[in-house]
């Protein structure tokens, strides 16, 4: 047998034994099981962004544990089983993909993309953003709505146009700050993320990749401000902003 199929038809008879024998795992259900698998996800992405192998293959076995984990539970409710959701998405990519199971031809990736959308509304969907899920964070989501809508046209010609776009948000929010009303302030400060996030695309910027090194640059030099302080036997509340900035400047120097 492929060690591949021995590899998964041994994580599946492992998952009949812990469902069966294992008090916490006969507890759980599709609904205690999802935080769990957001922050498994999310454990993965913080592998991906350290370039991290070895963290990327342990969390990848989590998450396949969690996937088995939910097949099992659509078994024992006689909705689903593991076949129905693995031929359902291998049907799905065959289908999806004429230009490899088909006689279609495609020129580039921008062409996939955008029959990918077509077979999607011919396969039912109303909208194109139908696929776009509701939980997904702000920014990550920006992106994905944006990606979507491009399929179909609904895009900028030109990246100048684009920025135009960000300064017109970035004054109306000027202006809602002025008047002082919070609910337009949030609103329009959401338009300039939303502009900001389509001026990423054009520059092929993910912005979410991008605030989450900003994030952890940020994180790196705080810490360098503390050791420093810890060092001289001083703590953070106790001293001055500019003594902080001008760790803070070394900091800089370090982590880049």
């Amino acid at each position: 047998m492929d060690s591949r199929l021995q590899a998964f038809e041994r994580l599946l008879n492992i998952m009949d034994d812990l469902r069966e024998k294992c008090p916490w795992d006969k507890k759980q259900t599709l609904e205690t099981l999802r935080p769990l698998t957001i922050e498994e996800t999310y454990e993965l992405t913080d592998a991906i962004a350290d370039g991290d192998l070895k963290g990327i293959k342990e969390e990848l076995g989590d998450l396949f544990l969690h996937l088995v984990f939910y097949s099992k539970i659509g078994t024992e409710k006689k909705a689903f089983t593991v076949d129905d959701v693995l031929n359902g998405v291998c049907d799905k990519l065959i289908a999806r993909h004429p230009h490899i199971y088909g006689d279609i031809k495609v020129a580039d990736e921008e062409e996939v993309k955008r029959n990918w959308e077509k077979l999607k509304m011919k396969e039912g969907k109303k909208s194109i953003l139908e696929g776009v899920p509701k939980s997904l964070p702000g920014l990550v989501k920006a992106t994905r709505v944006q990606e979507k809508v491009k399929q179909v046209g609904f895009e900028w010609e030109h990246k100048w146009q684009v920025w135009q776009k960000v300064e017109e948000e970035i004054k109306e929010l000027k202006e809602a700050e002025s008047s002082g009303d919070y609910q337009e302030i949030e609103k329009e400060f959401g338009d300039v993320l939303f502009a900001l996030t389509n001026y990423a695309r054009f520059l092929n910027v993910n912005p979410d990749n991008a605030l989450t090194l900003t994030n952890q640059k940020f994180i790196n030099r705080f810490q360098y401000i503390e050791k420093v302080a810890e060092k001289k036997g001083r703590v953070l509340t106790d001293m001055s902003l500019d003594e902080m900035e001008e760790i803070w400047v070394e900091a800089k120097e370090i982590y880049k």
